[in-house]
């Protein structure tokens, strides 16, 4: 049955007008998303197929182009339009970060730089660059690296510093192998 068809309360759209997008499931956000099904789907059902084929949202959206673009109903235009919501978000996250007064706690700081870093396939060493008062000035990826592994050169490390007038600096790399925790 058509979406069209359903009762309006339960229509994905009109669900997260009238109560928001955390009342959503994965599949029903990403059917908004889609917008359109396939051939004998709806774009709740495909939604629903294409989590369990990838294994959950997460390993969907790291997809790397390749794998995305061979699944049922996506393709390139599908691929750059998740591609720029997830740099768009990055960038959001990274304004909300600079724009606070300062990294009040290491759980803070962590948030931040796993949504910054946890999509990449290979390791990313990264620098937040922060003023007198921990304030961030600026943050970048530094060194790119293997699956298990990237070279850092100290003395990069430090000209960045000192061209940003950084009083304290963060380091932090990820884990391309999925490992949560921190190092």
């Amino acid at each position: 049955m058509p979406i069209t068809d359903w009762p309006m309360d339960e229509r994905p759209r009109e669900k997260l007008l009238r109560r928001g997008p955390g009342s959503l499931s994965d599949a029903e956000l990403l059917a908004i998303f889609l917008r359109t099904g396939v051939s004998g789907q709806t774009a709740v059902d495909l939604a629903r197929s294409l989590l369990l084929d990838f294994g959950g949202l997460r390993q969907l959206l790291a997809a790397d182009q390749q794998r995305f673009c061979r699944a049922r109903g996506l393709g390139l235009a599908k691929y750059a339009q998740l591609q720029a919501v997830l740099e768009m978000s990055r960038r959001y996250l990274g304004e909300q970060l600079t724009a606070a007064d300062s990294l009040n706690s290491p759980e803070q700081t962590q948030d931040y730089l796993q949504v910054r870093l946890r999509h990449y396939p290979y390791e990313v060493f990264s620098c937040l660059f922060l003023d007198n008062r921990h304030r961030v000035i600026g943050y970048e990826e530094l060194f790119r690296g293997t699956i298990d592994g990237a070279s850092v050169h100290p003395r990069e490390v430090v000209k960045r510093a000192l061209e940003q007038n950084a009083a304290a600096l963060i380091f932090a790399h990820n884990h391309p192998s999925g490992a949560p925790r921190s190092a």
